[in-house]
């Protein structure tokens, strides 16, 4: 080891002990050093880059997409709040024609109901002045009769057209 150290010595001209370098491990740990770099440069670190490319193009296509769902979603929304502002009113307008025409049928039967009403009482208060009068009529005959002969009973002799 010595020995080493000695033929190391010469090449910086100085005794640095134990940390004077040997050529071999030097040369072998710069020709180790740049295959690994070599092959990082150019298998993994690659793969690596394209494996955050990818993540952070799907996370912005990610965003994206949400962001066109967003507004699409707001569209449709808007769309919908209008059909539905647009259904109200004519829901409004349905129901307001509704009770206009239920207040028409209403009205139209109730008069239709009155004169209905009229024309039954009209011909009850008719049919019954009919009847008074046929009433009366055989009445007053009848009277006229009941009233002779009552009479008749009561002078005792007979009264009027019975008597001949």
């Amino acid at each position: 080891m010595r020995g080493m150290t000695l033929a190391n010595s010469k090449i910086f001209n100085m005794d640095l002990g134990p940390l004077n370098p040997v050529w071999a491990e030097l040369i072998l740990g710069f020709v180790v050093f740049f295959l690994t770099f070599f092959f990082m440069a150019k298998v993994i670190l690659p793969k690596i880059k394209r494996t955050l490319d990818e993540r952070e193009d799907a996370t912005e296509g990610a965003t994206g997409r949400a962001d066109d769902l967003r507004a699409e979603a707001a569209d449709i929304r808007a769309q919908y709040e209008a059909e539905l502002a647009e259904a109200r009113h004519e829901a409004a307008r349905i129901r307001s024609k509704a009770v206009e025409e239920g207040s028409a049928a209403i009205a139209a039967a109730r008069a239709e109901g009155q004169a209905e009403r009229d024309g039954i009482l009209a011909e009850g208060t008719a049919k019954i002045t009919a009847e008074r009068e046929a009433a009366e009529r055989e009445l007053n005959a009848d009277v006229d009769a009941w009233a002779h002969a009552l009479a008749g009973r009561i002078v005792g002799e007979p009264v009027g057209a019975d008597r001949a």
